[in-house]
């Protein structure tokens, strides 16, 4: 597993190379608003987050396109034909990962 949380370290790999960002980290007070995951292919990245509800731990995601502009990366949430696919196989990699960690001690609400 590669850490990188600057995207300028992180160029882009290959379409079907796989690169997790961030490990995950405990919901404390000083990392309440920090990601507790990363998962990335090429430029799309799924970002999971652990917030605290009345109805316990839940898990939420956010989805981002990285693009460069000159020598600075930027993010989107706007997302082209081409770069769908990946977004679903990151999708489904962030649902595996909550999943996982979800039946491990921090459980999801039920409905």
């Amino acid at each position: 597993m590669t850490t990188a949380t600057n995207p300028q370290n992180a160029v882009a790999t290959q379409q079907g190379a796989t690169q997790q960002v961030a490990a995950q980290q405990p919901a404390t007070t000083e990392t309440k608003n920090a990601p507790v995951h990363e998962l990335r292919i090429g430029r799309i990245k799924g970002t999971i987050w652990l917030n605290e509800t009345q109805n316990g731990l839940r898990y939420n995601t956010t989805f981002a396109r990285l693009y460069r502009v000159e020598d600075q990366w930027r993010e989107t949430q706007s997302f082209g034909r081409d770069d769908l696919p990946l977004l679903a196989k990151v999708a489904d990699q962030v649902h595996s990962w909550i999943y996982a960690n979800a039946s491990s001690g921090q459980s999801e609400a039920t409905f």
